[in-house]
């Protein structure tokens, strides 16, 4: 399957540890966020100016404070998250297995049954079956470990219980770390299969909508980051020029099922720039690609639904595409999107970049925004695989 890729404009001791981990990213975290990116997330996740202030307080708290956290509960933490209450309010939320677990300065610790180490070794044994051959049934449509639970969640088809039992039982996963969630749609990659406008994959059986991720160099050759279901590696990619298609470059390399991830050498004459597309409320700066955690709000960039934004579900998910196989590794948010968008940015209220779509299972059209489940393809795995240098705005 190919995707969209977005060109046009172009594409737009512990104290002293706290200390140290602060300097890291304290200036990252520190700024304001863009006008245009602070006007979506009150928006999208209906936030007041004080709310969205309050927000960023604990985001900084969270980004600062994560790796002490995990290190203070030891073998018994069981992950993290930034959780809203019903009064709009932001808190950060540090789950431990310990009945004596240790304070966290500015966190809310709960005692839970499971370990973060159970859960993720209980999501293993389900990616094994997959590891060893097998395939997801038909009405799973894919697995995670929810901190917020303390589970591991299988969201599952209406009606497709039993199939999804009797994969966990082939599994040998813990039964007791589990939990289904039915979901009313299933997920897919997201491309839209038709010729015209922006940018697109090129190949010897049509031209595919895609969006550009991220902006990135490897050994002087400049690109972007993108999915991998956009293009297969030597897929040419174009841009539409009075109906014609002009050439900018080519796929280098591409995964897909697994991971979702490729990357596009574009042409020396074209210009990349180190941002993300606002789609007419101004640019967002890149300022890096540090992992934002569970909870946290992102905004989400592409050439058919422009500019939303939602909340990071969950990490490490592994969808399934049916036919089309499954992806692991991947980060749920809480948003919509449709063809087209895929490939495109997530990125945090920074100016951290998160990832690129991979897929979802509802458009953004009417009430089936509300109800709408997208995946994407984290950025920093891709980077490191492929070698590539993140553009960002000094």
């Amino acid at each position: 399957m190919r995707q969209i890729v977005s060109f046009a404009r172009p594409a737009s001791a512990p104290f002293a540890l706290a200390a140290a981990l602060a300097l890291a990213i304290g200036p990252a975290m520190a700024s304001e966020p863009d006008s245009a990116l602070a006007s979506a997330m009150k928006r999208d996740l209906g936030l007041s100016e004080q709310q969205l202030g309050q927000y960023l307080k604990v985001e900084r708290l969270t980004a600062q404070q994560e790796r002490i956290a995990a290190q203070a509960q030891g073998r018994g933490f069981a992950g993290s998250w930034i959780e809203r209450s019903p009064s709009g309010d932001f808190r950060w939320v540090v789950a431990t297995t310990s009945a004596s677990g240790r304070a966290v300065a500015g966190a809310e610790t709960r005692q839970v049954r499971h370990s973060l180490d159970a859960l993720g070794n209980a999501k293993a044994r389900l990616d094994d079956v997959l590891a060893q051959g097998g395939r997801a049934p038909t009405g799973v449509y894919g697995w995670y470990v929810d901190v917020k639970t303390n589970s591991v969640t299988v969201n599952v088809a209406p009606g497709a219980d039993e199939a999804a039992v009797d994969f966990v039982a082939r599994s040998g996963a813990d039964a007791s770390t589990l939990r289904f969630q039915t979901m009313a749609d299933a997920p897919r990659p997201l491309a839209t299969l038709q010729g015209g406008s922006e940018y697109l994959s090129t190949t010897t059986s049509g031209s595919y909508y895609c969006s550009v991720g991220f902006s990135v160099t490897r050994n002087g050759a400049k690109g972007f980051a993108t999915a991998g279901h956009c293009g297969d590696a030597g897929d040419g990619a174009a841009v539409l020029v009075r109906r014609s298609l002009s050439r900018i470059g080519t796929f280098q390399a591409s995964s897909f099922p697994n991971n979702d991830m490729a990357w596009v050498q574009v042409d020396a004459a074209h210009t990349l720039l180190p941002s993300v597309s606002g789609y007419g409320a101004g640019d967002v700066a890149v300022r890096g690609s540090l992992e934002a955690p569970v909870g946290a709000a992102v905004c989400r960039s592409g050439r058919t639904t422009g500019w939303k934004c939602g909340v990071i579900e969950a990490k490490n998910v592994s969808v399934s595409y049916g036919a089309d196989g499954t992806v692991n590794g991947t980060t749920q948010v809480k948003v919509c999107a449709e063809g087209g968008d895929s490939g495109g940015s997530f990125i945090t209220s920074a100016g951290q970049g998160q990832g690129v779509l991979s897929g979802g299972n509802y458009s953004c059209k009417g009430k089936q925004a509300k109800l709408a489940t997208s995946y994407f393809q984290p950025l920093n795995p891709l980077l490191q695989a492929y070698g590539l240098t993140l553009s960002t705005t000094p």
